[in-house]
């Protein structure tokens, strides 16, 4: 359980700027976005943060295609993802970006606290170079056979079919993704980071309760045929930091992102004199910080991040929270695949709740894969939110709204049955803390049909029809009113729109302490529809056309 007195910074693994924001990444900034709510809700001090990821040889060639410089590129993307985010409501501290002086300032420092302990070693090894783009190929930018399990169609560094990670000289029958040729092997010489000086650490790291018993399983297989050494240069031409005192060498993408985390926070710092920036990234903190990233990057943030950490003396990850893929049909949603949905065509068809919702019913602390079904999706946000949560508020608010001049009643029409509802908090809370999401929508719908069978039962309606005036009646409508904003309060983190329009309606702002106080003697707003049934109508298009 985490003590609420203890602060937390949470980050989410950094959007790359080559691209769109699409319905992939958005699981991975839902997934954080509901946590950290969850969490401001119970009034704990939370800092949330995440980056555009700048830099590498995809920045630059994609630049080169739009013929604009990559730091036109990624101020463009930065710009957007950021506009993607906000939409959907992920509420962010600080949204930066790795291509800042800040995070030039802090992968300076911490390489040069490496190299002086001597954690470097310069080694010439054999590369594959595309002769006809003239450009050593990073790995990412070839695909092969893979080498353990014959798998066709795999990039240069991991397979997505059996999770194994090797080095791109081990890829069968490689191919150069820019131009589709073979590569060639050159020789270069590059920088070393000195990886398995650290196995006895990470070894004990990973094993103290930091990640997921299925992802700390994953990754002791690594520690079986020994840690290798870690290649932290590039070759030019690349966009990205220049490393000190090396003619033409870079600084690797995979170096300079994670520091982003480190250097994020002290952007937010900058802008904010209330952050001590040292209370949550010294060797000895004892604020928290949560990292959520998908499966694909267990690799570089359970071995790479903890040894650099350790190694430049700052702290390490309270925890790490890894989540499945995004599918569709069983394939995963990729960018570098070209099947995806972006996330602003999204909102040209459904509201941002809709996603956030279908999301959350199906997250779990696991790291299954989930799939993705528009018509499921549609289905349930109808059924559900529409037909159970929001109607439960529509057949109560016209009788108070009409018959008693918008007020609700002085007292609760069944207190046992409120005092059921609101000690389920208890239950709730301990699902969101877990992130098992998909348990709290099953608790919420139950005691949405809970409090729908109540007012069938009392039937209002036939109260209203000797009486319009009945004190029962206006005792009843508000009881469905008030188990109606005890499920918005539940509902909060997930839906932060319906949360807001439900304030507004109820005249009252929403609060997690106050949950088990009902409101009486109050007077809400006029009801006015909180959301309409999705249409499937015109979007066969929109969902098949990065297929």
């Amino acid at each position: 359980m985490i003590n609420k007195e203890k602060k937390m910074l949470v980050t989410c693994a950094f959007p790359y700027a080559n691209g769109p924001i699409h319905l992939g990444h958005m699981l991975e900034h839902i997934q954080a976005d509901i946590w950290v709510r969850y969490h401001r809700m119970r009034e704990r001090e939370v800092w949330f943060i995440s980056a555009d990821d700048s830099h590498g040889t995809a920045t630059m060639l994609k630049a080169e295609t739009f013929n604009i410089s990559p730091e036109k590129l990624i101020l463009d993307s930065y710009k957007q993802h950021k506009l993607d985010l906000l939409n959907f409501n992920i509420s962010y501290d600080n949204y930066y970006l790795t291509h800042s002086k800040e995070n030039k300032f802090f992968l300076k420092k911490i390489f040069s606290k490496l190299d002086k302990k001597k954690l470097f070693e310069i080694k010439v090894i054999n590369q594959l170079y595309d002769s006809k783009k003239n450009i050593f190929l990073p790995d990412r930018y070839i695909k092969g056979i893979c080498p353990v399990c014959l798998e066709n169609n795999q990039y240069g560094d991991n397979c997505e079919k059996c999770g194994s990670t090797y080095s791109t000289m081990d890829v069968i029958d490689p191919k150069s993704v820019i131009s589709n040729t073979t590569p060639v092997i050159k020789k270069s010489t590059h920088l070393f980071f000195k990886l398995k000086k650290f196995t006895k650490m990470l070894k004990i790291w990973i094993a103290s309760g930091v990640l997921q018993k299925s992802v700390m399983n994953k990754t002791k297989e690594w520690f079986k045929n020994g840690l290798k050494n870690w290649n932290i240069s590039r070759d030019a031409p690349y966009f990205g930091f220049k490393i000190p005192n090396f003619l033409n060498k870079y600084f690797y993408v995979w170096l300079d992102a994670p520091i982003g985390y480190i250097s994020t926070f002290k952007n937010l710092c900058n802008k904010n004199n209330n952050i001590n920036f040292d209370e949550f990234w010294k060797k000895d903190s004892t604020s928290q910080v949560f990292h959520f990233i998908g499966k694909d990057i267990i690799y570089f943030h359970s071995l790479f991040w903890p040894a650099i950490l350790e190694a430049s003396s700052f702290r390490k990850p309270t925890k790490i929270f890894v989540h499945g893929y995004l599918t569709n049909n069983g394939k995963k949603f990729s960018k570098s695949k070209n099947s995806f949905i972006k996330s602003s065509d999204w909102l040209k068809y459904f509201n941002s709740d809709s996603l956030r919702y279908y999301y959350a019913s199906k997250l779990s602390s696991t790291i299954e894969d989930i799939e993705f079904d528009l018509k499921d999706l549609v289905q349930r946000f109808n059924s559900e939110i529409v037909n159970k949560v929001i109607n439960l508020a529509s057949r109560n608010a016209k009788f108070i709204n009409y018959n008693f001049n918008n007020s609700l009643s002085s007292s609760i029409d069944e207190p046992k049955l409120f005092s059921l509802f609101y000690k389920e908090s208890n239950v709730i809370e301990s699902f969101y803390k877990k992130r098992e999401y998909f348990l709290v929508i099953k608790k919420i719908m139950f005691f949405s049909d809970l409090a729908n069978k109540y007012i069938t039962e009392q039937s209002p309606w036939k109260i209203a029809k000797n009486n319009s005036k009945s004190l029962k009646l206006q005792s009843i409508c508000s009881m469905g009113i008030n188990l109606f904003r005890i499920i918005i309060i539940w509902l909060a983190p997930i839906m932060p729109d319906l949360f807001l329009k439900v304030e507004k309606f109820l005249n009252t702002k929403l609060l997690w302490k106050e949950i088990s106080i009902p409101l009486l003697d109050h007077k809400i707003s006029l009801f006015t529809p909180l959301y309409k049934r999705l249409e499937m109508s015109n979007t066969d298009f929109f969902f098949c056309k990065k297929k």
